[in-house]
């Protein structure tokens, strides 16, 4: 149905770009991989909630704001694909993650997979952790001094999810898995798909392959043991009607799994360690709470009297959500905000975008942690204005496992270091397609 059949008026849209400038809106949701929030506000400031970006027959599509993100996120028609977006964008490197599937199918493997998500499963990983994280940082500086912050917490945080979730100690294997998932993360956005060695896209496939060799390795004895860990929980886990999940289908969550979970935590620590060195005063707030504990290892139910820690948590990932942008694919022709948009749109939703509007956010990129404090209660002013997690049915199944990683890391950290960068010193953040500092994010470091 056209729009003027239905009395709707025609999506507002820029003059046509050129296909080069659309395949670059599409592998980066509307600008380049370092900055994505300028390009995404101009768009909204002259165009509105909803514009359209059109070359021959596709159609992309932007919706901004609360509303927008509702709608698109809960999808309680049941008309936004996730899996036809992320295929063509990871299809190859990371199939039949849980984030590659709708309807039914997806439904299916979420429930069966929840079983390592329960909140007694995230308990017991978090006492687990703690001797982790304590070995991990054994390996920091011990009397200070200058450090790469991106690249130490992404030892960190690999080194832990091979723990918790495959039950193995990586070693010297850490560097040959952080190569394998960095290769694989970058060629999710290759614009040239070839298997041409030395392309970007080629290492990518190379690092699945590896990666898809060392977890079915894993499979047999993982199958018989009745480990703790999540690919054991994985191998055992069942519905209630009796289904359990292949060889194939194991390998391929483990795959998405370890990445999303290291990466994602990685991004979230990194900012969180920016925003601290910057804000000194919000650095000694969250010691204190941390220092109060004495040496005693956090259970999981402490990490919510960290009430400073939770908000520079949440403030952190409004800044600097770790995915800025969320694409879906229309299957039907669907109204929002007073315009149609056609069948089989890409529509794109940006919490980075979200998360940086005046009109529900005050003074959006100022370091606020306050803002999360209950009695200011900024977050109750819509249910989708803080979305780094997404919503509805491919609402993130593992935001408590990396909440409280993030929050048992820095609390371990802030008790061993003072940090900080220079007064000058800007992060220069790379936002897609997983959001991370450009430069390592160099700081300072001093022993307590």
């Amino acid at each position: 149905m056209s729009p003027e059949a239905d009395g709707l008026p025609e999506l507002p849209a820029p003059p046509r770009p050129s296909l080069l400038h659309t395949l670059r809106m599409i592998s980066s949701g509307g600008g380049g991989r370092a900055d994505m929030l300028t390009p995404l506000q101009r768009l909204h400031a002259q165009y509105g909630p909803v514009v359209m970006n059109k070359v021959g027959a596709f159609n992309m599509v932007n919706v901004f704001g609360p509303d927008g993100n509702r709608t698109v996120l809960l999808d309680q028609d049941r008309i936004f694909s996730a899996k036809l977006p992320w295929t063509a964008i990871m299809g190859r490197i990371f199939p039949n993650g849980l984030l590659l599937r709708d309807g039914d199918d997806h439904k299916h493997h979420r429930k069966i997979m929840h079983t390592a998500f329960t909140r007694p499963a995230i308990r017991d990983y978090a006492e687990r952790m703690t001797p982790m994280i304590e070995a991990g940082l054994a390996h920091w500086p011990e009397a200070g001094g200058e450090m790469l912050a991106f690249r130490a917490y992404k030892r960190l945080t690999l080194d832990i999810a091979a723990a918790i979730f495959v039950g193995v100690q990586l070693g010297p294997g850490t560097s040959q898995m952080n190569q394998a998932f960095e290769n694989m993360v970058a060629a999710s956005m290759s614009r040239i798909r070839l298997r041409i060695p030395g392309l970007e896209f080629y290492k990518g496939l190379t690092g699945r392959e590896w990666l898809v060799s060392f977890f079915t390795d894993l499979l047999p004895k993982r199958r018989a043991s009745d480990g703790a860990d999540m690919l054991a929980r994985l191998c055992r886990a069942e519905t209630e009607e009796g289904h359990r999940l292949g060889d194939s289908e194991i390998v391929d969550h483990m795959n998405f799994l370890m990445m999303a979970a290291h990466d994602t935590t990685t991004s979230a620590l990194s900012s969180m360690t920016y925003e601290l060195a910057k804000h000194p005063e919000w650095q000694e707030r969250v010691r204190e709470e941390s220092r109060a504990f004495g040496d005693v290892p956090l259970r999981l139910e402490d990490l919510d009297r960290l009430e400073s820690l939770g908000m520079v948590f949440k403030e952190t990932l409004r800044r600097y959500p770790p995915l800025p942008v969320m694409p879906r694919v229309a299957t039907e022709a669907f109204e929002i905000a007073g315009f149609r948009v056609p069948a089989k749109s890409m529509v794109v939703v940006a919490p980075i975008h979200t998360h940086h509007m005046e009109e529900w956010w005050p003074d959006p990129y100022r370091f606020d942690p306050e803002r999360f404090r209950g009695e200011r209660a900024e977050l109750e002013g819509h249910t989708h204005r803080w979305i780094p997690f997404g919503g509805g049915p491919h609402h993130c199944i593992g935001l408590r496992f990396a909440e409280a990683q993030v929050k048992l890391v820095m609390h371990q950290i802030v008790r061993r270091y003072r940090f900080s960068v220079p007064a000058d010193y800007r992060m220069p953040v790379q936002q897609a397609p997983i959001s991370k500092p450009i430069d390592g994010l160099p700081v300072r470091l001093e022993r307590i």
